[in-house]
C-alpha cells in the first residue's frame, strides 16, 4: 500500500514522532494507522527497557492552582538531557499532564499515570516519548497542597517549583511575602516545616555526623595550619533535642565557667544569655539546614523565617510546603 505524505503527517500529529519513524512504522503496517501505533508503541518499549537504568537529571517542573486558589500540584517531568527539557513540544507534553491531572483531582502519582491519555494512558505515553524523543522520560515527582491560600514559584529554568500553604494573618501584604519565602525555599532547599518533624533515630544519626565533621574539620585546621578559628563541637543537633534538663544543665556549666573564670557574680546575669543563645546556635545546625522556620531568612538575615512570619502578623502562619526539583 502507498504510504502519502498525509498519512505521514497525521501520524505524527497524533504521536509526536518524527517524519522518518513515521513513514517507517506506516511501512511496517502496510499503511494500517492504528498498526502503526502500535508499532511506535512497542518501540518505545524496546527504547524505554534499554534507558530505564540511565540518570534522567534534566526536565520541567510545573505548578498549577485552581480559579479558587484553595488547590494547588507540583509536577516535574524528568529527561536525560537539556537540550529535550527546552524543546517547546516537551514543555507543551509536560503542561498538558498537568492540566490532565488537575481537571481529574488525582492526589498521587501513580492516579496521574493511570489517566487516559490520547487513546492510552499516560505511563503508556511516557514510554511512547521515550521512544520518540530516544531519552529516558518519566513523572519523578507529584504533589497536592490544598489550603485556604496558596502561593506557587518555578525557579528561572523550570527545574525547581514551590507550592506554599498560608495563613495570611489579615495583612494585605501577605502573597506578596509569602511568594518570598516560596522563593526562600527554592534557595535553600528545606525538607521539614520545625524541628518536631525529624525523626529521633535520624536525629541521632545526624549528631554524631555533624560532631565527626566539625571534630575531622578542626583536626585538619590545626594540622595544616589554616588559620581559621576553631568550631564548637555540639552536643546535639536539633532543638527538638534541647529539652529543659539540657538548657538547665547548659546554665550551670556556663555559671561554672564564668565562676572559673573569675567573673563577678553581680554581672553573670548580663552574660549568661548571651552564651545560652550561642549554645542554641552551635547544638542546631541540623536544624539551620533542613527546618524551613528556623533557617535565616534569604530576603532578610536579620531574622528567621519564623521570625519573619510574626513579623508580618499573629496570625499568620505556614500551613505546608512542597518542593519539586530535577537534576
Amino acid at each position: 500500500m502507498a504510504i502519502t505524505a498525509k498519512d505521514i503527517s497525521e501520524l505524527r500529529k497524533a504521536t509526536g514522532a518524527g517524519m522518518m519513524d513515521c513513514k517507517a512504522a506506516l511501512k511496517e503496517s502496510d499503511g494500517d494507522f492504528d498498526g502503526a501505533l502500535d508499532y511506535l508503541r512497542k518501540k518505545g518499549q524496546k527504547v524505554a527497557a534499554k534507558r530505564a537504568d540511565r540518570d534522567a537529571n534534566e526536565g520541567v517542573v510545573v505548578a498549577l492552582m485552581n480559579d479558587a486558589g484553595n488547590r494547588g500540584l507540583l509536577l516535574a517531568v524528568s529527561c536525560e538531557t537539556d537540550f529535550v527539557a527546552k524543546n517547546d513540544d516537551f514543555v507543551a507534553f509536560v503542561n498538558s499532564l498537568a492540566q490532565l491531572a488537575a481537571d481529574n483531582g488525582v492526589d498521587t502519582k501513580e492516579a496521574l499515570l493511570d489517566l487516559p491519555y490520547e487513546g492510552s494512558t499516560v505511563r503508556e505515553k511516557l514510554v511512547e516519548k521515550t521512544g520518540v524523543i530516544g531519552e529516558k522520560i518519566e513523572v519523578s515527582d507529584f504533589h497536592v497542597v490544598e489550603g485556604e491560600n496558596l502561593t506557587s514559584y518555578i525557579h528561572a529554568g523550570s527545574k525547581i517549583g514551590v507550592l506554599v500553604s498560608y495563613k495570611d494573618g489579615g495583612n494585605a501584604e501577605a502573597a506578596q511575602f509569602f511568594r518570598s519565602v516560596a522563593m526562600h525555599i527554592a534557595a535553600m532547599s528545606p525538607s521539614i516545616l520545625r524541628p518536631e518533624e525529624f525523626d529521633e533515630d535520624f536525629v541521632v544519626k545526624e549528631t554524631e555526623a555533624l560532631r565527626a565533621q566539625i571534630i575531622a574539620e578542626n583536626e585538619l585546621n590545626e594540622k595544616e595550619n589554616l588559620g581559621k578559628p576553631q568550631k564548637n563541637v555540639p552536643q546535639y543537633a536539633s532543638k527538638r533535642q534541647l529539652t529543659a534538663e539540657v538548657m538547665a544543665k547548659a546554665e550551670e556549666d556556663i555559671k561554672a565557667q564564668l565562676k572559673a573564670e573569675g567573673k563577678p557574680e553581680k554581672i553573670w546575669d548580663k552574660i549568661i544569655p548571651g552564651k545560652l543563645e550561642r549554645f542554641v546556635a552551635d547544638n542546631t545546625l541540623l536544624d539551620l539546614e533542613r527546618c524551613l522556620l528556623s533557617q535565616v531568612f534569604a530576603l532578610d538575615d536579620t531574622k528567621t523565617v519564623e521570625q519573619a512570619v510574626k513579623d508580618l502578623g499573629d496570625e499568620a502562619e505556614i500551613i505546608e510546603f512542597r518542593r519539586v526539583a530535577v537534576g
